[in-house]
């Protein structure tokens, strides 16, 4: 069984409520009748009951009967979440004429649908741009206590099984915040030992990385890292957590014993928390193509419940992925 069956099965004992906003584009579609067919999650569509009824004739879907289906522009639910809407942002100038139109957008519903507590999670960004999907979930879902900081992870899995756990490693932050303070990525770090533990299945062996190796090379960013490292010590004292390590004194043993004898993460790591995007981003990538890894992200983190964003190039079977990863995180 290969590691997103073994994520499904663990979702469907529990059939968290996942809400796809775009629930008139097709890849959705054709997820959601997938997801509903093998049962891992309950499908929330947001969408009308005319625009369904024509797409699933269009596309030939078979189980879409089973999902919820909840009409943006009329729902029993509707005034109250105009109350909600004004309710959490009426500090930011959120008026009852400006909720009203806002409770039409999918992704504010969605939004909204989580916190009230009528869906655990969102999977949105077929037809969105990374911010829009954002928004909504910064303003009304809000980052988890402890957290002030959205990130975005990847699992990589590599043939060589001699790295990471058994070939499987998380990057982190690949995705979302480009230059971070030292809070910053001490919280990121925090939150991507989360996603290991959720997510792999693994006990995290976590590498703050950079151009030094304890203390071999000096300049402020290596600084930062330093900091960092303390901080998520105290944000998180029961992770296995070093820093600041090299790369490969990160995850070859050899080199790890040499440039750091006697740390307990170097040339053990599965999880590598680089010091800031732009490292991470092209670190992923190059990973991806030159070592031929499979990259699976990103995977949102820091969000008090659980929001994913899809490339806009995403496949089906990305989004029936990206489903059971969020149903994953939803039961924590």
């Amino acid at each position: 069984m290969d590691f997103i069956e073994n994520l499904k099965q663990r979702a469907s004992k529990s059939k968290k409520r996942i809400v796809l906003p775009e629930g008139n584009e097709e890849r959705n579609l054709r997820a959601a009748d997938q997801i509903l067919a093998e049962g891992f999650a309950d499908i929330i569509l947001l969408t009308s009951e005319e625009e369904l009824k024509a797409n699933v004739a269009k596309f030939g879907l078979k189980n879409i009967d089973k999902a919820i289906v909840i009409d943006p522009m009329k729902h029993a639910k509707k005034q109250a979440y105009i109350e909600l809407l004004v309710k959490l942002r009426e500090k930011k100038g959120m008026t009852v004429e400006k909720a009203t139109v806002l409770v039409q957008d999918p992704l504010y519903l969605g939004a909204l649908m989580i916190k009230a507590g009528d869906a655990d999670g969102e999977v949105s960004g077929a037809i969105h741009a990374t911010g829009d999907v954002l928004r909504p979930a910064l303003q009304l879902i809000k980052t988890k206590p402890g957290i002030s900081t959205v990130s975005g992870a990847f699992l990589m899995f590599n043939e060589k099984k001699e790295y990471g756990e058994n070939g499987v490693m998380v990057f982190a932050d690949c995705a979302v915040t480009p230059e971070p303070t030292a809070q910053q990525l001490a919280e990121i770090a925090v939150a991507t030992g989360e996603t290991a533990r959720i997510l792999g299945g693994f006990e995290p062996k976590i590498a703050m990385l950079s151009f030094s190796t304890k203390g071999s090379a000096s300049h402020d960013v290596v600084d930062k890292v330093i900091e960092a490292t303390k901080l998520a010590k105290e944000l998180a004292p029961e992770l296995q957590i070093d820093g600041e390590l090299q790369a490969d004194a990160a995850i070859v043993p050899t080199v790890g014993a040499l440039k750091a004898p006697g740390s307990e993460i170097a040339g053990k790591a599965n999880v590598l928390v680089f010091p800031n995007l732009e490292v991470g981003n092209i670190a992923y990538k190059l990973v991806q193509r030159l070592a031929g890894s499979e990259a699976l992200g990103p995977i949102l983190q820091g969000i008090a419940c659980p929001v994913n964003d899809l490339s806009r190039g995403c496949s089906v079977s990305d989004i029936v992925k990206m489903v059971a990863i969020t149903a994953n995180q939803a039961i924590g």
